[in-house]
């Protein structure tokens, strides 16, 4: 997926002679191929995100296209106070990259782990928040991103966990994607890293089941959800996020204003990771490893 991203911005800066790169001292290997293709579009703005974000959104207001990148756990964490006032109080166009979303960099403790970024920025007036779930997924995502013309965050988690689509899907502001289509009367529902993971818990626990990834998280279109959790009992959302103010919170909300079903939201609860280690050691602490979703699934089922 960071392959997928890498080749979209050097595709988009290459026809967009205001396309700017701004990084924050880190994807210096992910960005050669743009720093080969446009170097005077690549601006290291240092160890220093809140003046790179004011900077950005500076080059916004002159008609140039900012892509802001680093890492979620300061891209949009350390600087959402910039992101609030600089981009979205004047409804900036530009694009910021929160990239090691979740716990992908699980090694580095709390402080590198990012399961609050979606939760930060929902609030936020004017800014439309992305999530794709591979690199088909991206590469749609990062245009709908251009297009936009406004302010947009673009979530990346782990990025080597295979495909879910086979090409690249037309994704709409708002709504979902349907991953697999079944006639049962429970819905699974994801977003990123975790929707390769709905797909599998969905097919152990009931057959012709639903899945539907969320690569746009906001604004989410209530009309298209109605449609989708139509006759469903149950939903299921599954997140590398805590469950308070992410994609679970948003589809419980339209739940609720829908009059629409059941909404068990699986994700990171109010807590930090107690230890430091592999990605798959953490998502097994979090209970979002396989056996520990399907685990928990089926005892709502049973419930």
């Amino acid at each position: 997926m960071r392959d997928s991203f890498s080749k979209s911005l050097v595709r988009a800066a290459q026809k967009d002679a205001n396309l700017y790169l701004l990084t924050g001292d880190h994807g210096y290997a992910l960005f050669d191929s743009l720093r080969k293709a446009t170097p005077d579009r690549f601006i290291n703005a240092g160890v220093a995100e809140q003046n790179m974000v004011g900077v950005a959104a500076g080059m916004a207001k002159t008609g140039f296209m900012p892509v802001v990148y680093g890492l979620s756990a300061f891209v949009p964490v350390r600087v959402l106070e910039q992101i609030k006032i600089d981009f979205c109080y004047e409804n900036l166009p530009g694009i910021l990259v929160g990239d090691g979303a979740g716990v992908v960099y699980s090694h580095l403790g709390a402080s590198h782990q990012s399961t609050e970024d979606i939760a930060c920025l929902r609030a936020l007036p004017n800014i439309r928040i992305l999530s794709p779930a591979d690199k088909f997924e991206m590469e749609a995502c990062f245009q709908l991103a251009l297009d936009a013309k406004a302010p947009v965050y673009l979530r990346m988690g782990k990025s080597d966990l295979g495909d879910v689509h086979k090409s690249v899907p037309r994704i709409v502001w708002g709504e979902p994607l349907t991953v697999q289509e079944g006639d049962g009367d429970v819905v699974f529902v994801a977003t990123g890293s975790m929707v390769g993971q709905a797909v599998k818990i969905a097919d152990a626990v009931q057959k012709n089941t639903t899945v539907l990834s969320v690569p746009c998280i906001k604004p989410l279109n209530e009309e298209s959800f109605a449609k989708a959790f139509k006759n469903k009992k149950q939903i299921f959302v599954i997140e590398e996020h805590s469950i308070y103010g992410g994609l679970g919170s948003a589809i419980a909300e339209v739940s609720g204003t829908i009059g629409g079903p059941r909404v068990n939201r699986l994700g990171i609860r109010d807590r930090f990771s107690k230890m430091c280690g592999t990605y798959q050691y953490l998502m097994k602490e979090h209970e979002l490893d396989f056996e520990s979703l399907l685990q928990n699934v089926s005892a709502k089922l049973r419930g």
